[in-house]
């Protein structure tokens, strides 16, 4: 497992494999509402179809690095940062069960979140994401694992996706 620059260490104490805080209530009523309204094709016209981080053919399943991106809010550490504006940062996805957990992090690793989703079949992902660095900010997410080296997601203010 790859360990963030000052992660904390892992206590052994969360449901997540990062041993990071919980993506609280993760399937809640906002997620289910969100995922039942939001569409993710997985399609070559789709704004995460053009590769934009370094390209690893050689991994074959989802769990792993990834390189992570966001946009449509703006986050007040980042200068100059506006909604439009792609915060780039790297990601680590682990299946356990029926559950995806992918923390993920921004502005070199200064800030950091994490998603539990669960696999509801054909690649769909529905669940939650929570900011580590302002827990305040919890959202709903929905992703779609593409293929090995893609995810295409949402968040409810814009997208959130991973690349490899």
């Amino acid at each position: 497992m790859y360990v963030f620059p000052g992660s904390p260490p892992d206590t052994g104490m969360s449901r997540n494999p990062f041993g990071v805080m919980d993506v609280p209530d993760p399937l809640g009523a906002e997620a289910l509402a969100f995922a039942a309204q939001t569409v993710l094709s997985g399609g070559a016209d789709d704004a995460n179809a053009m590769r934009w981080a370094p390209p690893d053919e050689a991994a074959s399943s989802a769990d792993g690095i990834w390189s992570s991106r966001w946009n449509g809010g703006a986050d007040p550490s980042m200068s100059g940062d506006t909604p439009e504006a792609w915060k780039v940062g790297r990601g680590e996805l682990c299946t356990l069960g029926d559950r995806v957990y992918c923390y993920f992090d921004w502005d070199s690793s200064r800030r950091r979140g994490l998603i539990e989703a669960l696999q509801t079949g054909n690649g769909r992902l529905i669940g939650r994401y929570v900011n580590i660095t302002d827990p305040r900010i919890v959202r709903p997410w929905v992703g779609l694992i593409v293929s090995p080296q893609r995810i295409d997601g949402r968040w409810s203010g814009g997208r959130l996706d991973f690349r490899r």
